[in-house]
């Protein structure tokens, strides 16, 4: 049956009615899910055979478009330039609020739990945060802020970031979310490159026992950026602030004073919707641009099926939505598939290292998504901080943010999910906007350490250094993609060339990740690491995840890093910074890197024992996690004599101490 007539009658009738009876288009999701791997297989092949139509079929099925599109994709990754869905009119809010009232209008939309456990959550509905978003969505067009303009968001994790998000969309602005951890010089980078004309912030924000000024690090900021005419303000730990006259204002008395109805912008599918910086190996950060109809669509495809979200479920990423994975994966994929999303203000280690698994309890959690760094470190901890706590809720586990090593898959596998909850493994990007290859719950088998298949619509590729794809399975390879998916950012903030050179010039018609990966004997991709990870010994490529497994698998070891050093002999030889759990600085260091490396011999093979190995107390870390590897390979080089900008990082003090311990 030809069911396309009918499917633009029934839009046709919706956009005829939307805005006089505000009826809610309620999307079919009856075929959205991928229940089983056969039927994933199916599903796949469709998306790489007849990708315009897969995603065309989509996109018609579970989003609302003020005007259809004239062609499915345009594309050319020479230039390179992607458009999807070209000429549709929509509003991401319409679908990832509008449209849900009806049905969904009392249902909680978000589930806010503040840093300290003594107070109180709270739960935001459909209802209230479309009143919430139209409100400030009015605040900002009362400040002059217009389709196009940039806002730069610096928030911590409270209802007013999600808000704040959603109306920049509501009114067509570009919202620049900068996390709330980043330092002065970092934030006005960030500002000054977006050009942005307004800053919303809070007079500061609690992490764990501290707090933290923001409101005097954007003063500090904004001394370097003299566009931004408007700064708006939280009230959050209730402390003395300075506010500028004329230019800085309390948000809430302004929230109270405006309308709760705002007309949503209708935008073209290839509007921007928003820039997030990542920072580059070199240079300044990446203003990555992301537009609205695909990243739409995609996120609420990939969120539905990698974390089987089901009616009534209670979803929780406990990323920053100062991160990717915020926006697509706290805000915009749950919201637009109406789900129930948890933002959380705090830090797992606080009041103590069971809060993770009260709040699963507390809100009874059914998917949990985290980076394995945070699994590292609660795996650390006594049991007793998980075992008293009530788990049988959760369904689904994830991480995110980084390969997981096997030790901590299996503690995650076994603790947490009681081996009845799959772990989706996920491997995505800044760059890619959404989820690119994972398993799905409960059609994938899993498999430690291991990303598994691509999403439907992805076709992975893995590249010689000759530039040749390598085909068939047991090998490794430079990972690219070499066909578009709607997510996908299309270009670096006015700096296109950067865009081009950095994920375009490597490997010709090709996307390049900068990512190394191998495919087992079944097709499994694992990430090895970034390509610059990968070091080359003795003329063998030395990939650095596996070693860092086979480390981190000594009952000694919490954490690992792997970089490479000039070696006169062997070109480069491999340098291994170490952290030791509590049982294992008692013990003697030189039989605990004898151990370390018969490990490694075992596991990988003897050609990748590290020459050193350092005991350290912690590892230069990124706000989202990320191990600095730049800086571990200069200090294993002896080169320290610029490091770079080491403010934004999480822990910059631990870099002294690493030098001053250097072997």
């Amino acid at each position: 049956m030809d069911c396309s007539r009918f499917n633009n009658f029934r839009k046709d009738r919706f956009y005829r009615f939307f805005h006089l009876y505000n009826s809610i288009y309620t999307p079919n999701m009856s075929n959205y899910h991928i229940k089983n791997l056969e039927e994933y297989f199916q599903v796949y092949r469709k998306s790489v055979r007849e990708p315009e139509n897969f995603w065309q079929e989509i996109a018609e099925e579970h989003f609302v478009w003020r005007q259809k599109w004239d062609k499915v994709l345009d594309w050319d990754f020479s230039k390179p330039e992607v458009k999807w869905f070209e000429n549709a009119k929509l509003n991401i809010t319409e679908n990832c609020i509008d449209r849900h009232l009806l049905t969904k209008g009392d249902r909680p939309a978000i589930i806010w739990e503040p840093n300290d456990n003594q107070e109180e959550a709270l739960k935001i509905t459909y209802k209230e945060l479309h009143k919430k978003v139209n409100q400030f969505a009015n605040v900002l067009k009362d400040h002059g802020i217009q389709k196009g303009d940039r806002v730069c968001i610096y928030l911590p994790m409270i209802p007013e970031l999600a808000y704040a998000v959603l109306a920049c969309a509501r009114i067509g602005a570009i919202h620049s979310v900068v996390f709330a951890g980043f330092s002065a010089s970092a934030l006005a980078t960030r500002t000054l490159d977006a050009d942005c004309k307004m800053m919303i912030t809070a007079d500061g924000s609690y992490r764990g026992d501290k707090t933290i000024d923001l409101k005097g690090i954007v003063d500090k900021a904004l001394d370097q950026c003299p566009d931004v005419e408007t700064v708006l303000v939280v009230k959050r730990i209730e402390s003395e602030i300075s506010m500028k006259e004329g230019r800085d204002h309390w948000l809430q008395p302004l929230m109270e004073a405006a309308s709760d109805e705002c007309e949503p912008e209708i935008m073209d599918a290839e509007d921007p919707l928003f820039i997030l910086y990542t920072s580059g190996s070199t240079g300044k950060p990446k203003g990555m641009l992301h537009t609205t109809g695909g990243y739409m669509v995609y996120t609420a495809y990939t969120f539905k099926n990698i974390f089987n979200y089901q009616n009534n479920d209670v979803y929780w990423c406990t990323a920053d939505i100062g991160w990717i994975t915020g926006h697509s994966y706290i805000v915009y994929g749950p919201l637009a598939n109406g789900a129930t999303t948890l933002m959380f203000e705090g830090v797992p280690s606080y009041p103590d290292y069971g809060r993770f698994w009260e709040v699963v309890e507390k809100h009874q959690v059914n998917q949990f998504y985290t980076a394995p760094t945070a699994i590292r470190a609660l795996a650390k901890k006594n049991l007793d901080f998980v075992e008293k706590y009530d788990l049988s809720s959760l369904k689904v586990l994830g991480t995110v943010g980084e390969p997981i090593n096997e030790e901590a898959w299996h503690w995650y596998d076994n603790n947490i999910g009681k081996s009845k909850s799959p772990i989706v493994d996920t491997w995505w990007q800044t760059e890619t906007g959404g989820i690119m290859i994972s398993p799905i719950p409960f059609a994938t088998p899993t498999k430690p350490t291991f990303a598994t298949l691509p999403f439907p619509g992805i076709q992975p590729a893995l590249m010689d250094e000759e530039g040749k794809e390598i085909k068939g399975n047991q090998v490794d390879g430079r990972l690219c993609i070499k066909y578009p998916w709607p997510s996908m950012a299309r270009t670096v903030w006015r700096d296109h060339d950067r865009y081009r050179d950095t994920y375009f010039s490597a490997f010709e018609n090709k996307y390049f990740t900068g990512d190394g990966a191998l495919r087992d004997e079944v097709g499994y991709y694992r990430i090895t690491g970034r390509v610059d990870d990968v070091i080359i010994v003795s003329g063998h490529n030395l990939g650095t995840a596996p070693i860092e497994d086979a480390i981190n698998e000594h009952p000694a070891v919490a954490e690992s890093a792997i970089v490479g050093f000039p070696h006169d002999v062997k070109g480069n030889a491999l340098y291994g910074f170490v952290i030791l759990k509590e049982a294992g600085e008692s013990r003697n260091q030189d039989n605990l890197r004898k151990e370390i490396n018969q490990q490694i011999a075992d596991k990988v093979g003897p050609i990748a024992k590290p020459d050193k190995i350092q005991f350290v107390e912690g590892l230069p870390k990124t706000r989202s996690g990320k191990i600095m590897r730049r800086i571990l390979r200069k200090i294993a080089s002896k080169d320290t004599s610029d490091l770079g900008d080491t403010s934004t990082l999480l822990n910059p003090e631990v870099v002294e101490s690493i030098i001053e311990g250097t072997l």
